[in-house]
């Protein structure tokens, strides 16, 4: 076999290089160049002796340019190619071409598109019929075609996000096998197997290559995945798998928003001969929860990105213990277990020590999952406000106890028997019992049993027809450990026996930590039962999948929708990607969390495995015929100038006429017949006349001032603008602000939005604005401005006493306008220290509450949380009529005595007036250090 990097499909046509030589011979003779001479008739007679002329040779080189043409129009004939496919085996058989087009082909598919091109193109040179399959798609039947049909059906392959499965071909290969024994097979390879089901598949591929009709196209295993994201208590956690140990042994993954916006970056390293590692990117929870893709730094693949869901948050979950303070300790309150097992993926919640409404205030805190510890019978609204928060689809989990099993409520799954269990009483057993084996139909379905988990006692259920369907783990001889059922948009779930471990010694195996987990995951989801104990899971269609490198794309016509609970790899059925409504999304991904890589043992099938990168075979017939054409033209050129043809004076004279006309063909117009059809277009509108910028709203905006709205009222209105004028004073004094002179505002006609703070005093009695104002008023917050309203009512307000007037006025105000939900100003907030560190917001009055936008939960260290962005509250209520406190006469005397006995009163309220402010001019900047001790600690410091 020859080693040159060049073949022909035509060698036979060779052979006319033999007649070079003779070709040689007869271009050597060519006639003599005339020659030029003067025509005086004397030297034309004088000169007319008889001479005898021969031919001259041919030049040289014009003759090597002639045999250049003749050789490359005889190779061209000859049918070369460039690097052609070299095969142990010269077979003449049909070529079947396998192409892995899964993912993990993504890093050099179009290497491996070229490559088997180059297989086709070989084919249909020496006449061979070519069938492709892709092992990425459905299986089909294998059809032979011409090569270049076979190209077309190539070229339409596309690279597929989902890893091949090559089993579910193989049917179809033993048929095109049989029925075409000479068949020579190509296989490019990803070199990738995922799950251990390719072993049929290279067991039938070892025959084909001891019959020596296979050969392989593979690169280097080096491909990386990811898996198993998790949000952990600390950090968001993801698996990284590659399938050798020559593949790259660091990296790094990226985490993203649903807006691709990058949220934090977390190296890998893999250390020696591992294949998988983990990757831990930390950040804040609202952060962690933001996260819905993660991806391998500059690795183009389905396989390195993994996606999340609402499955993948730490949902906030509230317990709630009967136990009384005394029992309330470590290891022996009823939510420790709970609160332990629960922290790796939830974010716990408990109320404050001494709350008279400790299920109220958990519910207030947005929860997802509520759990009851022996609680016994609930008032009435607190029944009513747990049974809408599940009706709302949150979950409620109870746990039995002595108070539950001596009442009952409608907030169970099942009905309850009174009394309970227990080991060596009535209706009871004489030694622990174990727990049953979990029915298909159990959420719990597909955990592991734990063989040491005893039960000693527990609360019966009532039987009902239904009890075998609402029951998720049961004893040995059938009564219910855990029952359930959907109720609403969610889940009613109850543990029947208790939280610690008084009753069994399921809180200390891992068995309970894997249970609680797929309670809380149903938060969020909707499925819903059916009768006879089946259930209909909810299907989700897709809405964003992912191609093979890894990018969103819509979904394709064969992308079929998946069940609620779908955990598998991702296929061609179901491509990865985010499929159901945005409110309650579900990810699916390339790899199952069970999945790792490894790279198939290729040389142990016995075939010849070429490489990918190798160079393409290429038909280089065009070139060859491009060079003998411009040969050819070369010649034809050598003979004019050698026949004195080409008269270089002639062309000098004739240039300068030539390159003129071509300037004056290029400066003529050219018409477009499609315009020219047209009627021309009419003139352009006059730009728009916008009137003149008014003089008082210039003035208004050349400074920062503060705005009071005029009521009508003259002593309101006098005592507000007086007191701006004495917080201006203060703020000129004491801050770097200058302020220019406070405004007093028409809100129904004045613009609004020169001023960063509107204080608005309440007047009892005075008419309601109008709903355009009130919308104008809104507008204004939101983009925004801070509205300070000051009922000026904190004497009047008596506890249990009903609203003042002015507080009757000021709901009436609110109740149309979208304002958000408001509390009294907590300690720490960003307020009380964004100049002047305070304790309250005090002024005329000391008594009265200050009402904010209520901010994020604290955080489990009892940190808030700093606002994104700089959004102030845009909203201020108070009753300690801050105006008065402010007022200053034209002396900078004081207008108002104070009504407290704190000598300091009038000089914190000002500095009151300084925070808010700053508070409206410079937003939640400080609320910032709340992560002063974290960044000291990261550093070092």
């Amino acid at each position: 076999m020859s080693s040159l990097p060049i073949a022909f499909s035509a060698p036979l046509a060779l052979i006319a290089l033999a007649v070079l030589p003779v070709l040689w011979l007869i271009l050597r003779v060519t006639p003599p160049r005339p020659k030029r001479i003067d025509f005086p008739p004397l030297k034309i007679m004088r000169d007319l002796i008889p001479q005898r002329e021969t031919p001259a040779h041919t030049p040289w080189w014009l003759l090597a340019l002639r045999m250049a043409v003749a050789a490359l129009a005889i190779l061209a004939v000859a049918g070369p190619v460039w690097n052609p496919v070299r095969d142990a085996a010269a077979l003449r058989g049909p070529l079947l071409l396998l192409v892995d087009n899964g993912f993990g082909a993504a890093t050099d598919w179009l290497e491996r598109q070229a490559i088997a091109e180059s297989r086709i193109m070989a084919a249909g040179r020496e006449g061979r019929p070519v069938a492709v399959v892709g092992l990425a798609e459905a299986p089909a039947e294998i059809a032979l075609a011409e090569p270049q049909g076979a190209l077309e059906r190539l070229r339409a392959l596309s690279l597929q996000p989902h890893a091949p499965d090559r089993s579910a071909h193989l049917q179809r290969l033993e048929a095109f096998w049989r029925a075409q024994p000479q068949a020579e097979t190509v296989w490019v390879a990803d070199g990738l197997g995922i799950g251990g089901g390719d072993a049929d598949f290279l067991a039938r591929l070892k025959q084909e290559a001891g019959a020596g009709r296979l050969s392989i196209h593979a690169g280097p295993a080096d491909q990386r995945a990811l898996t198993t994201p998790e949000n952990l208590a600390g950090a968001l956690t993801v698996k990284v798998l590659r399938p050798t140990v020559n593949a790259a042994a660091s990296g790094q993954v990226r985490a993203l928003d649903l807006k691709g916006l990058p949220l934090g970056d977390a190296p890998f390293v893999f250390g020696g001969n591992e294949l998988e590692t983990t990757a831990r990117l930390t950040l804040p929870i609202e952060v962690r929860n933001a996260v819905s893709r993660l991806e391998i730094t500059g690795e183009r693949s389905a396989g390195a990105v993994a996606l999340l869901d609402d499955r993948a948050k730490r949902r906030r979950v509230g317990i709630v213990s009967g136990a009384t303070a005394d029992t309330a300790q470590p290891l022996l309150s009823p939510t420790y277990y709970v609160s332990r097992a629960l922290s790796p993926f939830a974010e716990i919640r408990e109320p404050r020590a001494g709350s008279t409404d400790p299920v109220g205030e958990l519910l207030a805190q947005n929860l997802s999952v509520l759990i009851l510890a022996d609680i016994g019978a609930l008032d009435g609204d607190t029944a009513a406000k747990v049974s809408a928060f599940v009706e709302r689809g949150g979950v409620l989990l109870r746990f039995a106890g002595a108070r539950l099993a001596a009442s009952s409520d409608e907030l169970t799954p099942v009905r309850l028997r009174r009394g309970g269990r227990t080991l060596g009483g009535g209706l009871s057993w004489e030694t622990p019992r174990k727990l049953a084996p979990f029915t298909r139909e159990s959420p719990f379905f597909g955990s592991s049993l734990a063989e040491d988990v005893r039960v000693t006692r527990q609360i019966l259920a009532e039987p009902e027809p239904d009890l075998a369907r609402k029951t998720w783990a049961a004893l040995e001889d059938g009564t219910p450990v855990v029952t359930g059922e959907r109720r609403g948009d969610g889940v009613l779930a109850m543990v029947h026996v208790t939280a610690d471990t008084t009753w069994s010694n399921l809180p200390l195996s891992g068995l309970f930590v894997e249970m609680l987990r797929k309670v809380v995951a149903m938060s969020g989801t909707s499925a819903t039962e059916g009768q006879g104990g089946e259930v209909r899971v909810e299907t989700l269609s897709p809405t964003r999948v992912l191609d093979g490198q890894g990018a969103f794309r819509s979904p394709p016509a064969t992308a079929q929708p998946v069940a609620r609970n779908f955990t598998g790899r991702a296929t061609l059925a179901h491509p990865p990607g985010i499929y159901g409504p945005t409110d309650g999304a579900m990810a699916v991904n390339t790899l199952a969390p069970a999945d790792t890589l490894a790279a198939l043992d290729l040389a142990a099938l016995g075939a010849p495995i070429l490489p990918i990168d190798q160079p393409v075979a290429r038909d280089i017939r065009p070139q060859l015929l491009v060079l003998a054409l411009l040969l050819l033209v070369a010649d034809t050129l050598a003979t004019l100038w050698l026949g004195g043809r080409m008269n270089l004076a002639r062309f000098r004279r004739a240039a300068p006429a030539a390159l003129l006309l071509a300037f004056a063909l290029a400066a003529l117009p050219i018409p477009d017949a499609a315009q020219a059809q047209q009627p021309p277009a009419p003139p352009a509108p006059p730009a728009e006349q916008r009137p003149p910028v008014p003089h008082d709203l210039v003035t208004a905006a050349s400074a920062t001032r503060l705005a009071y709205v005029v009521t009508g009222d003259r002593g309101v209105d006098d005592m507000s603008k007086a007191g701006m004028a004495g917080l201006n004073i203060v703020l000129g004094a004491r801050t770097a602000l200058e302020p220019g002179e406070a405004a007093g505002v028409d809100i129904a006609r004045d613009e609004l939005a020169l001023y960063p703070i509107l204080y608005w005093p309440v007047v009892a009695g005075r008419p309601i604005p109008s709903a355009e104002t009130l919308r104008k008023v809104e507008a204004y917050m939101k983009g925004g401005g801070l509205v300070i309203f000051d009922t000026r009512d904190a004497m009047s307000t008596r506890p249990g006493g009903g609203t003042t007037p002015e507080g009757d006025q000021l709901r009436r105000m609110l109740q149309t306008l979208d304002i958000p939900e408001l509390e009294p100003i907590p300690r720490d907030h960003v307020l009380t220290k964004t100049f002047y560190i305070l304790d309250g917001f005090v002024g005329r009055y000391d008594s009265g509450t200050t009402w904010v936008e209520v901010l994020p939960p604290a955080s489990e260290d009892g940190r808030r949380p700093a606002r994104a962005g700089d959004n102030v509250s845009p909203i201020v209520i108070t009753s300690n009529d801050l105006a008065a406190a402010w007022a200053v006469g034209r002396r900078g005397e004081a207008l108002v005595p104070m009504s407290g006995s704190d000598p300091r009163q009038r000089e914190m309220a000002l500095r009151a007036g300084v925070n808010l402010v700053m508070y409206a001019l410079t937003g939640n900047y400080k609320a910032d250090q709340v992560h002063v001790p974290a960044l000291l600690e990261r550093l070092g410091q």
